[in-house]
């Protein structure tokens, strides 16, 4: 006959509430929003991104951060961005770094865009936000990002696209497109016979 577990005992179950609870919890970047405190917001952008490599992330070289963009995500987020080289993060964005999230070389993310990789699966009619699914956010070189703009979960973003503001991005972005709107759809195809920049 197979022995039953015990009961859990009030302060075990205490104890596994508040691991439970504070999982989300990361020193190293609450540590890291301390310093970024102490930096006037849309001055010292170099220093910033400094403190950014410093707590562990992957920004490259002359990418700028106008100011600490609210940042969330398991205990990989550190590992969950890629930031290229000269990309321009700018004031009030968010960054969901449930899963990863890669951005290209010189990317613009105007003020207050949010990038979530992660939703909740449709679930029953008395509680339609059913599990949480993850899904990563690939944005290509060169992309603009409008302000305000809102790209979903498992969407990629061509090269040389740009994002309205507030447009709602639910599916991928083909290179050298202009989307706007909610839904996002194409609003044109941009030139690619431009130089490129060096």
């Amino acid at each position: 006959m197979a022995r039953s577990e015990p009961k859990p005992t009030g302060l075990r179950k205490f104890l596994t509430l508040l691991q439970e609870e504070t999982s989300g919890i990361h020193p190293q970047l609450m540590a890291l929003q301390l310093a970024l405190n102490f930096l006037p917001e849309n001055r010292a952008q170099d220093a910033r991104s400094e403190l950014f490599r410093l707590a562990g992330f992957r920004i490259g070289a002359r990418t700028r951060i106008a100011s600490s963009p609210k940042i969330n995500g398991r205990r990989t987020l550190f590992s969950n961005l890629v930031v290229g080289s000269d990309c321009a993060i700018e004031a009030g964005c968010v960054l969901d770094l449930e899963d990863r999230i890669t951005i290209g070389d010189r990317v613009t993310l105007s003020p207050g865009v949010m990038i979530l990789t992660s939703t909740h699966e449709l679930d029953i009619r008395e509680h339609r936000a059913g599990p949480v699914v993850y899904a990563p956010v690939t944005i290509g070189d060169g992309v603009w990002l409008g302000a305000r703009c809102i790209i979903l979960s498992g969407v990629t973003i061509g090269a040389g696209a740009i994002v309205d503001p507030g447009a709602v991005v639910n599916k991928d972005v083909s290179a050298h497109t202009r989307v706007g709107g909610v839904p996002a759809a194409v609003i044109e195809q941009l030139k690619t016979d431009e130089a490129t920049p060096t």
